[in-house]
């Protein structure tokens, strides 16, 4: 006979892959996820703030090379440094997301200033057990940003 989980009991999840994206420009972040994102599985990505408009990230199940339902998931949320905001913001939009586990994540930042302190945040509990951090993600500039 199998044993019953305990009411409550925690089940044990892989942690999902997730790459934190740093780059001067929003259009190079998000063109340098778009470039990453594999064609299967599920990815979220979190945004933080506007697009610089035409987002590489802007996927239609019609004409994309996704399947419908591999179609990735894209969340803005509003810009600033998602360290020194307490990670509020952060924080919830995370929970939301890993009710329901993505195969990948990828979270863009505004900004690079705190990446090693929102690094070790992410690190720590209960994320720490919910995510696999990977290398950080640098988007190179865009042709039109460069000199």
């Amino acid at each position: 006979m199998a044993a019953t989980p305990e009411p409550g009991a925690a089940h044990h999840r892989p942690p999902v892959p997730t790459w934190l994206v740093t780059g001067a420009r929003a259009g190079a972040r998000e063109a340098a996820i778009a470039a990453h994102l594999p064609n299967d599985g599920a990815s979220v990505i979190i945004l933080e703030g506007l697009s610089d408009g035409g987002s590489a990230l802007a996927f239609d199940p019609a004409d994309g090379p996704f399947p419908y339902e591999n179609v990735p998931q894209v969340l803005r949320i509003a810009p600033g440094c998602l360290h020194c905001s307490g990670n509020l913001i952060l924080r919830v939009t995370l929970n939301r997301v890993l009710r329901r586990p993505p195969a990948r994540l990828y979270i863009s930042l505004a900004s690079a200033e705190h990446l090693a302190q929102l690094r070790s945040w992410l690190s720590e509990a209960p994320y720490g057990d919910l995510l696999a951090l990977q290398d950080t993600l640098v988007a190179s500039p865009q042709p039109a940003d460069r000199p």
